[in-house]
């Protein structure tokens, strides 16, 4: 019986940590992780693109899509599979700051500009 509360208590814990990540896959001089969250008896597209530098620094951006599937490989496979064609149309742009997140609104026009 403690066997089994101890085990519950550790499940729980190494729950909220998140699901592990799966083995980085190269593509094109970038990694790409895949690490999906588990919702409701499916696994969401989720995980990582790196772009490792020549100083050490490790550019990183989270890549999160909505498609579930039913199985880990699955989502694995489509994540790799979304993340090559991400790379290939936006390229290095990811990792520049979205002007959305730095709180800059468009200036509203001056009425002595009308």
């Amino acid at each position: 019986m403690l066997k089994k509360l101890f085990s519950g208590l550790f499940n729980a814990e190494s729950k909220a940590r998140g699901p592990e990540a799966a083995e980085p896959v190269a593509y094109k001089g970038y990694l790409i992780v895949s690490q999906p969250e588990e919702q409701g008896g499916q696994f969401r597209v989720s995980g990582w693109i790196q772009y490792p530098q020549t100083e050490g620094h490790t550019l990183e951006h989270r890549f999160e899509r909505s498609d579930s599937l039913p199985g880990r490989e699955a989502c694995d496979a489509l994540m790799v599979s979304k993340a090559q064609r991400y790379i290939d149309e936006i390229g290095d742009a990811m990792f520049e700051p979205d002007p959305r997140q730095q709180g800059s609104s468009p200036q509203a026009s001056s009425p002595e500009g009308n």
